[in-house]
């Protein structure tokens, strides 16, 4: 028999630049507590814990979670890029209703390095070799960040193909620093303008600087349990996952040389077909979103992988603010990891964390009204996409 599995917990610390980042495991541990204490439950009862991280030595959520309590409870670490503290989720969503615990932690955090994402291990076959021979084969090469290069060339290929203005991919950026001004979990909240977004230096593609993620540090937790262990402990059942899904890459992604396939469009769109048929929601019904703008354009790409507009019509859909406040869905009410930052092992769980503060009532400034279920998307190339759906439950 399957489960339900609960939200009753969430914390996060303040996203920080690395310059002003603490240790990963002072953040890990501040998130965890905070998580707890929203939760209302004391560590001892925590049966399992999934800790996410990419950048560390193995073991390093077992580092963080000894210094809040050692129950001798089994910890496993995961790393899937991007998409990691997501994958924590599923797993941690995953044990409960299966019915193999109770009540399980799922932890993301990272203390990242100043500057582009590089590869540590050059000296054994990299993983993103297929990624970079289809790159170059249909880009050619260039000194621009690899990241960059993909995304960038996913945006160029979706101009090419419909047409979309850089301003469009612009007005994302202004979008989410808006959104961001109203997170104080955020590092950027000063206001932007098309003409500054544009005018900022140039990366790859239609991507400048101010359309990039910034490398950030934090942490961000989550509490997941089931109803009979949140009703026996006088826990809240106020937000349930009503359905979730994990792809891969499929072999699109490499035989088609399309470099919008390339950066996650197929697994994104088969992972949220899946939440759909399985939850009986339709793209209509969302309200509120946190998806995975690591550039403007991947947001861009990912409101018509995820159904919210027909493909090729994103343009239209920005233009006409279907993506903010009052249009149809509101896309990162929290500034998304272009404003509030991207520590990848933390992302997924801080996406996590703001959609049940939206479906409380809790978001403060930048709550949206009604709303009662909430989408996440998290995406990480190599490749898995995470989406999860959330309910208000009355």
């Amino acid at each position: 028999m399957s489960q339900r599995a609960y939200v009753v917990g969430v914390g996060m610390v303040p996203f920080r630049t690395p310059s002003k980042s603490e240790s990963y495991d002072v953040m890990g541990v501040k998130a965890v507590r905070a998580a707890l204490a929203d939760a209302r439950v004391d560590h001892g009862l925590l049966q399992q814990a999934y800790a996410g991280y990419v950048y560390g030595d193995s073991t390093s959520g077992q580092r963080v979670l000894y210094e809040v309590g050692q129950t001798g409870i089994p910890v496993v670490n995961v790393n899937n890029n991007c998409s990691t503290g997501s994958s924590a989720l599923f797993l941690a969503r995953q044990a409960v209703e299966s019915g193999a615990a109770d009540c399980v932690l799922a932890l993301g955090f990272e203390q990242m390095q100043r500057g582009a994402i590089t590869m540590h291990w050059t000296d054994r076959p990299g993983t993103f070799d297929r990624f970079d021979e289809v790159a170059q084969s249909v880009q050619g090469t260039s000194d621009a960040p690899l990241a960059a290069q993909y995304f960038g060339g996913a945006g160029a290929a979706h101009a090419q193909r419909y047409g979309t203005k850089p301003e469009t991919f612009a007005a994302i950026s202004v979008k989410s620093r808006k959104h961001a001004a109203n997170n104080p979990y955020a590092v950027f909240r000063d206001p932007l303008t098309v003409e500054e977004v544009l005018g900022s230096p140039a990366i790859f593609g239609p991507l400048t600087r101010l359309q990039c993620c910034p490398p950030t540090c934090g942490a961000a937790a989550a509490v997941i349990a089931s109803e009979e262990f949140a009703r026996a402990h006088g826990l809240r059942t106020d937000v349930a996952v009503k359905a979730q899904a994990m792809t891969t890459d499929f072999a699109s992604t490499f035989d088609e040389k399309d470099m919008t396939k390339l950066v996650g469009y197929d697994m994104a769109q088969a992972a949220a077909r899946q939440v759909y048929e399985a939850s009986g929601v339709s793209p209509e019904d969302i309200g509120v979103a946190e998806l995975h703008d690591c550039f403007t354009a991947n947001e861009l790409l990912t409101y018509e992988a995820l159904g919210f507009t027909p493909e090729g019509t994103a343009e239209k859909f920005i233009s006409d603010g279907d993506n903010t406040y009052g249009g149809r869905v509101v896309t990162n009410p929290s500034g998304g990891l272009l404003s509030k930052g991207h520590p990848l092992g933390a992302t997924g769980l801080a996406q996590c964390a703001e959609l049940v503060w939206q479906l409380r009532g809790e978001a403060e400034g930048r709550q949206v009204d009604g709303a009662t279920v909430a989408l996440q998307h998290n995406i990480g190339l190599g490749g898995a996409a995470v989406v999860t759906l959330y309910e208000k439950v009355s």
